[in-house]
């Protein structure tokens, strides 16, 4: 046989004796796999627009209202600390800045991520995963239907068109909350605050904004798919995977937060225009 297959062989086997290590590389090679078939489906046209339609009503416009809640209040609450804060050192009129260029590259992308794993990725690990245990998968597969092409592709799809839309809004609405607390409650003024908005975003806060979007929506639909294709033992399984493809979305956008923030800080670095 040839050497490589010896060598991977001897690497199963060292990891075998590290059940995390062992189990977490497994996790990452089936997710990989499911990612590759879901582009090839995808690819190769095997779309079913009407199921994409019904996902897309699902999550985006199922998701509205707790995207638009959490960016209103996120957004109100932080210009009042902010204004708060840096109204003791005379700069009361840098609160609308700091709050938009927050929502753009930070605050709206994570939370609306973080929404949509918690409302959306539990229920396709849910959806999948009942699927699994009552072998409604297998009966996909008798009738010579693809699992990835029906249930995954759809939801991909789906995300990827919702999320960015998403955190637009969440942004938008995070924003015009700021400005109703700034200005009518606060008594910041109201040109100086939407001047200095129009002085520090540009197009690069908004594609930072759009680009974490997008990778957050690939962590989502992906590791929720996952967690409910590779559910076990019925009721129980069902439950431990919605869990589970909850809190592993949220630490993945999280982590992922961070070096998206380093690198395309780097691209878009944050300033005056």
């Amino acid at each position: 046989m040839h050497p490589s297959f010896w060598q991977r062989l001897q690497i199963l086997s060292w990891l075998e004796k590290f059940p995390l290590a062992h189990s977490f590389v497994i996790y990452v090679g089936q997710t990989a796999l499911l990612v590759i078939e879901t582009l090839q489906a995808i690819v190769a046209g095997r779309v079913r627009p009407r199921l994409v339609l019904q996902q897309l009503v699902d999550i985006g416009y199922g998701s509205q209202f707790v995207v638009i809640v959490t960016g209103a209040f996120t957004g109100a609450v932080f210009t009042a600390q902010t204004f708060y804060q840096f109204s003791t050192l005379g700069m009361s009129s840098a609160v609308g800045p700091v709050v938009a260029v927050s929502l753009f590259r930070e605050l709206g992308p994570v939370l609306t991520g973080l929404m949509v794993a918690g409302r959306v990725g539990a229920a396709m690990s849910a959806e999948i995963g009942t699927m699994k245990v009552t072998q409604q998968l297998d009966a996909l597969r008798a009738l010579a239907v693809s699992p990835i092409d029906y249930l995954v592709v759809p939801r991909a799809v789906a995300m990827l068109i919702s999320m960015p839309l998403l955190v637009c809004e969440c942004v938008f609405f995070g924003i015009l909350a700021s400005y109703f607390v700034a200005v009518k409650l606060l008594g910041v003024n109201s040109i100086y605050f939407l001047q200095n908005i129009w002085r520090f975003i540009d197009g690069h806060n908004i594609v930072m904004s759009l680009s974490k979007g997008f990778v957050f929506a690939i962590i989502v639909v992906f590791l929720s798919c996952q967690q409910g294709l590779t559910t076990r033992e019925g009721a129980v399984g069902v439950g431990r995977a919605t869990t589970e493809a909850v809190v592993i979305c949220s630490l993945c956008i999280l982590i992922a937060n961070f070096f998206l923030t380093m690198a395309l800080n780097m691209v878009f670095p944050a300033g005056l225009r």
